[in-house]
């Protein structure tokens, strides 16, 4: 019954080319995932079952995201285009998981002072107690599936996870948020075949290209930076050839040095009062990491870094005529090369104020300048991706901040989320923002290596406002 359902899903798909944008290909290799966890509050047999959640999945491909069962290739204009062909479509990969172990296993519990008592999935200790050592990850690359559904059940437990991996070459964050709400929204609408979705996704990147057609572009200053410290001498690659070079590139592995962080909505408050309460939490958290994850670096490497890099993804939806709806990647990076001992001698609310001062200057023209860049400057996306980490010559903080996109809305039909988790994702000093909706804190994931994370733990400043779950 369900297959047959799911053909004529299929049926639908139309075969189209679809020109990939450059900030989508520039990203090609990398994926996206996070772990969602359901509780089963009423008992219902049928609770997140997996016949539901396909079938909602494969119609809303079907009708609005075909691009998902695409394949990349290189269109005669050499440009990257995803290739729809209903002959040889890129299935989705969706599959059952059980665990002998209950979910309250893997949960780390914290009680605070004002009688929360907050809940954490502790995914180290899932990967190594479940039996599941690892969960795959999407790509393009090697002909695998471009979306990877998990839903994992657990022994006598009323919680299911549900683990989505999804190509960053096809959605940014924003994107994905759209996307995991609207499969929630067709999942819960499957008895109305004639249902629409509210807010349809725009998928065609003309949208993006006829925008950035009327805009000057204006070289953000990190960009000078990366060129000055190398990046001109770097190998000229012709422009023509940057989509094959990027839709060559191997896939990023995970990284699975996660760690994370809790702040209650009040130490949260503190901290910013106490940076400087004219700024954002933001900044104030920003300028805290900045230092102390320095601090940590120094102690490890024994050695003074060069450079302190800060950077803060912003999308450009919110600068543009582009529609809040638009599907594919218009995220961009705002990077403040900071200069270590000035970080280190510095204050809290000095390093905001420089932070602020290098990362709030977004705007449609330094988008523009970056996209030129990728095309014609490959050298400065190299230079960048070598210098922001943890060594002995750089400290990085990639901080990502996720408190307002819609994920606790994710509703299949059973009610929204109760935890929300990450998979690993990727890159070294890369940092991601929860809100936590079971206190009203923030759950901070930190990519940092285990070595470093031992010094950073001991860092008195950081543990006057963060609680360490793992």
């Amino acid at each position: 019954m369900l297959a047959a359902t799911l053909n004529t899903h299929l049926s639908s798909i139309k075969a189209q080319d679809i020109e990939l944008g450059t900030i989508d290909i520039a990203t090609f290799g990398a994926n996206v995932d996070g772990m969602i966890i359901y509780k089963n509050t009423t008992g219902d047999a049928e609770f997140m079952s997996n016949d539901c959640i396909t079938n909602g999945l494969y119609k809303m491909i079907a009708d609005y995201y075909p691009i998902i069962m695409g394949r990349p290739s290189i269109g005669k204009n050499g440009k990257g285009v995803i290739v729809v062909d209903p002959d040889n479509l890129c299935m989705p990969d969706i599959a059952e998981l059980s665990v002998k172990l209950p979910a309250e296993h893997f949960f780390e519990t914290r009680n605070y002072k004002n009688g929360d008592t907050v809940k954490f999935f502790n995914l180290r200790k899932f990967f190594h107690e479940s039996g599941i050592s690892a969960l795959p990850e999407a790509t393009f690359s090697h002909d695998h599936s471009a979306a990877i559904v998990r839903l994992i059940r657990f022994k006598d437990s009323p919680y299911v996870v549900l683990y989505v991996s999804l190509p960053h070459v096809i959605f940014d964050g924003t994107a994905i948020a759209a996307f995991l709400n609207n499969w929630a929204e067709c999942t819960r609408n499957l008895n109305n075949p004639e249902y629409k979705l509210k807010y349809p996704p725009v998928n065609d990147r003309k949208v993006v290209r006829d925008y950035f057609d009327t805009v000057t572009a204006i070289e953000p200053p990190h960009t000078k930076h990366f060129k000055d410290l190398g990046a001109e001498s770097l190998v000229k690659v012709p422009s023509s050839v940057i989509a094959a070079l990027l839709l060559a590139a191997p896939d990023i592995p995970a990284f699975e040095e996660q760690h994370l962080l809790h702040f209650t909505a009040e130490k949260l408050e503190q901290l910013r009062q106490d940076v400087d309460k004219a700024q954002t939490t933001n900044l104030a958290l920003a300028a805290v990491l900045t230092k102390t994850i320095l601090q940590a670096n120094i102690q490890m490497f024994n050695s003074m870094p060069t450079w302190s890099y800060v950077m803060f993804p912003y999308d450009c939806r919110h600068r543009t005529e582009v529609p809040m709806t638009y599907s594919g990647n218009l995220s961009f990076s705002a990077v403040a090369p900071l200069e270590s001992q000035t970080v280190l001698d510095g204050s809290y609310k000095e390093i905001a104020r420089v932070i602020k001062e290098h990362c709030s200057k977004v705007s449609s023209e330094y988008a523009k300048s970056l996209i030129y860049t990728v095309e014609n400057e490959i050298g400065v996306l190299f230079q960048a991706g070598i210098s922001l980490c943890n060594s002995p010559d750089t400290s990085y903080v990639g901080l990502t901040n996720l408190r307002y996109m819609p994920l606790y809305s994710i509703d299949f039909g059973y009610g929204g989320p109760e935890i929300l988790s990450n998979g690993y994702f990727i890159r070294e000093g890369m940092q991601r923002i929860y809100s936590n909706k079971q206190d009203g804190g923030i759950d901070l994931f930190m990519n940092v290596k285990d070595d470093l994370f031992e010094y950073l733990k001991k860092s008195d400043e950081l543990l006057k406002y963060a609680d360490i779950i793992f």
